[in-house]
């Protein structure tokens, strides 16, 4: 299943991005999928929760975008375009957002 080694791949850079960025809880994934990449957003949303159980991201949103352009350059590709972080703030304040 094509879905299967994206979501591997997609679970394994998302620990690196939260180790990288200081163990930090992922709250929300977004992607961009190609026209002519041959993944459906139901596909990856059905198996999301799995994928991150486990994770800095479990219980993160899954945004996806999917163009219709079959002609774009990237038409075949997916793209991991915006992961968001909680970054620690000072004690007694809730923690806030950031973009990795």
């Amino acid at each position: 299943m094509h879905e299967e080694a994206l979501l591997r791949d997609l679970r394994r850079k998302l620990f690196e991005i939260a180790h990288a960025e200081g163990n930090l809880t992922i709250r929300r994934v977004h992607l961009w999928i190609g026209a002519l990449a041959h993944v459906t957003p139901e596909a990856l949303r059905l198996r999301w929760p799995e994928v991150v159980a486990g994770t800095p991201a479990v219980g993160a949103e899954l945004a996806i975008d999917v163009s219709a352009d079959p002609s774009d350059p990237a038409a075949q590709g997916i793209r991991l375009t915006e992961v968001v972080v909680d970054v620690p703030s000072a004690p007694g304040t809730p923690p806030g957002p950031a973009r990795a």
